[in-house]
């Protein structure tokens, strides 16, 4: 399989993208498969990122991060993917997590806190869906009573990526009325009382990510810690996301060159009546759709991040990016799994894995039914 012809704006760019593609293949993809096999978090896999400075690339040198554009950030989370799912999309997740402090936080609240954030010691997760209210995040019912110097909440966030895991959790949370403009957005420590991860769930695939549900009980989270003002929360969950799925869509882009190349490679070694599989023309045509596709949806998110950087709207963008991104990796690794054949179906391969794992790209930071709304309300508003 030829490399992947990258287009990257500096020397910089270059530079972090071969760090990354080194820790690749000798840190993450050697202990994928027996990880994921062992539902194990890979924390110190983060704890190597964050050392190589790779946990806080958009966000600005001054707070520890390495200030570059979306064009590179998003190709470093797609080569994380390509070695392990898990691991690309919890540095996406992340870095949704430090973007509300980044984004919407005082001078004074950035300062105190987004180096410990962005520096590489601490992980981040996000908090918005709850059991009853995931597309219809409006809908949240976790409150949170002011009571003198801190938020008392109360409820429960669901499906939350790193649960028990993260350092610290951006809660959305109630403080007013029903809507979208009673929505509030507190940073809360691991270590707050009340604050209490649940058991992991049981998932079908990217299974060393770890996902839980968060149950707050009377928990006591320092008034200092809103993120901008009381009713801000949707607008900041909103804007966060639109960054996020682009992240999934990166995410989603790598998997499914693993998948290609894994393909590729099986297609070329596999022989039957004679010859390689790769020579009979419906293996052929089946790859040359892959890599299309692949190319596809690599075109369309770095067309969007360079919007991004450009200061342009992108939102509308985004969303087709994270739909024709995840469906190309859901498709491409249904037809790895059909190259390999038997081989495909077991474990002794990582084709069937890459299937498994595939699905949840559809389903994460707004389901693919929730990015054709965006996209057809965008196109006839």
């Amino acid at each position: 399989m030829p490399p992947v012809l990258r287009s990257l704006p500096s020397e910089e760019g270059r530079e972090l993208l071969q760090l990354t593609s080194e820790l690749v293949d000798r840190e993450l993809a050697p202990h994928a498969a027996d990880m994921e096999s062992r539902s194990a978090f890979p924390r110190e896999a983060f704890r190597t990122l964050g050392k190589a400075g790779l946990l806080g690339l958009p966000y600005e040198e001054r707070y520890g991060g390495a200030a570059q554009p979306y064009e590179v950030y998003l190709q470093v989370l797609e080569e994380l993917s390509r070695g392990w799912l898990a691991v690309g999309l919890g540095v996406s997740v992340h870095t949704l997590a430090c973007y509300p402090l980044a984004a919407f936080g005082s001078d004074e609240q950035r300062d105190r806190w987004l180096p410990d954030l962005v520096g590489g010691e601490l992980l981040g997760a996000y908090c918005l869906s709850e059991a009853g209210s995931g597309s219809d995040a409006a809908a949240l019912q976790t409150r949170a009573v002011r009571d003198g110097d801190a938020y008392v909440v109360d409820g429960a966030k669901a499906w939350v990526t790193h649960g028990g895991e993260a350092d610290f959790y951006n809660l959305m949370v109630r403080t007013g009325a029903t809507g979208a403009k009673g929505i509030s957005c507190l940073l809360a420590e691991a270590s707050t009382s009340g604050l209490v991860p649940q058991r992991p769930e049981r998932k079908m695939g990217m299974r060393s990510s770890t996902t839980a549900t968060i149950q707050l009980e009377s928990a006591r989270v320092p008034a200092d810690r809103l993120l901008g003002e009381e009713g801000d929360g949707f607008r900041i969950a909103m804007s966060a996301l639109d960054g996020g799925r682009l992240g999934i869509a990166a995410c989603a882009v790598g998997l499914a060159q693993a998948a290609l190349d894994v393909a590729v490679e099986y297609a070329q070694q596999r022989q039957q009546f004679g010859k390689r599989i790769a020579d009979f023309q419906g293996v052929s045509f089946l790859l040359a759709d892959m890599a299309t596709a692949v190319e596809a949806a690599r075109a369309l998110y770095l067309s969007t991040a360079r919007r991004r950087d450009a200061g342009e709207p992108f939102g509308t963008q985004a969303a087709m990016s994270k739909l024709f991104a995840t469906d190309t990796a859901m498709r491409v690794t249904t037809d790895a799994v059909q190259v390999l054949g038997g081989y495909g179906y077991v474990e002794d391969f990582p084709a069937e894995r890459y299937l498994r794992e595939a699905k949840i790209l559809q389903i994460v930071e707004g389901t693919n039914q929730i990015q054709r709304v965006v996209i057809g309300r965008a196109l006839t508003s």
